[in-house]
């Protein structure tokens, strides 16, 4: 059976699993675990992803993020190949470091931002890196330590899980340390990682209370979230695409947005290509990130090398080109 496509959208929640190929371990020591996260937070600032919660493990890590302008999988692929690389050389070894393909699990927010968080941040305790609640806050390799004070980032967003306890940071932590206490007895909550049926539903009583009055179950292995929730988000991947199929069933190319870039904005051709910061062509180059990134599928790394500029780059065009597109009611199809 093929791999159904990863499914994403500016603002998506996601909870991220990655692992050592063969259960291996990724982390031999805290030199890869500080290089580790010296990408992550290099990454996340530069492509405007927010992320919540995060544990390194020996052999795995968890990541629950949100996505920014720049999609899911281009942040993990830059994460992980950069690493990979890193990794290797470091330590005179050839070959594949994570298994081939993460697992990414897109939430429904208010049910399960805070579960997520307390699963995620209890992972080190679980796995006897750390032997009770009082290590865990200083912690060095989880964001719990951070969200209780006790480490600074600059790349984890503390402000939206605090402000969900309290809006004065010492009840909050008090609320949340309590919150994450309590999570101990639950131990492994296979309904946030196991299959698709059974975290659509919320756990086996939600399976079985659904059963017991013969509800349909609508599941999907890559979300996590109620059935209205699975329903709303699968009709809107197919509705993206759809949109994809049709616009390259009509023949466009990269090219061809160009020139209908071109065509809106009544500039050259080379405009659209060129380089430069007068009025139109960012705003060419803008309206031409969006429209590829966005509606043809295009990935950024690909436009970031037509159009000779970083991927932090396009990533700021494609947020220029939405604005654009929105005020002034540009569509692609005309």
């Amino acid at each position: 059976m093929p791999r159904k496509s990863r499914i994403d959208a500016p603002g998506a929640l996601h909870h991220i699993i990655a692992r050592g190929i063969e259960k291996r371990r990724i982390f031999e020591d805290n030199t890869d675990r500080d290089n580790f996260l010296t990408r992550l937070r290099n990454i996340l600032k530069e492509t405007e992803t927010s992320c919540y919660a995060w544990s390194l493990i020996p052999n795995h890590f968890h990541l629950l993020l949100r996505t920014g302008p720049t999609s899911i999988s281009t942040v993990m692929k830059r994460l992980l190949t950069g690493y990979a690389l890193w990794y290797n050389k470091r330590h005179e070894r050839s070959g594949h470091l994570f298994q081939n393909r993460y697992k990414s699990i897109l939430c429904q927010e208010d049910a399960y931002l805070l579960e997520l968080v307390r699963y995620i941040h209890l992972n080190p305790l679980r796995a006897g890196i750390v032997k009770d609640m009082e290590e865990l806050e200083t912690y060095p390799y989880c964001g719990h330590s951070v969200l209780m004070a006790k480490r600074k980032s600059d790349w984890q967003n503390t402000d939206r899980v605090l402000g969900l306890f309290a809006q004065k940071a010492g009840f909050a932590r008090r609320a949340y340390r309590f919150f994450v206490e309590k999570g101990i007895a639950q131990g492994k909550r296979s309904d946030l990682t196991g299959g698709g049926l059974l975290r659509s539903a919320g756990g086996w009583a939600g399976v079985k209370a659904l059963k017991s009055v013969n509800a349909s179950l609508k599941s999907d292995e890559r979300i996590l979230g109620d059935a209205d929730f699975v329903e709303k988000v699968l009709a809107s991947a197919n509705e993206a695409m759809e949109r994809k199929y049709d616009l390259k069933s009509r023949g466009f190319t990269l090219e061809k947005v160009a020139a209908r870039v071109a065509e809106v904005l009544g500039v050259s051709e080379d405009d659209v290509w060129a380089s430069g910061r007068s009025r139109r062509i960012v705003e060419a180059r803008s309206l031409l990130c969006y429209w590829a990134a966005r509606e043809l599928g295009t990935s950024m790394s690909s436009l970031a090398r037509k159009l000779g500029i970083s991927i932090p780059a396009v990533s700021k065009s494609v947020i220029r080109g939405e604005k654009l597109a929105r005020i002034k009611n540009y569509d692609l199809l005309g």
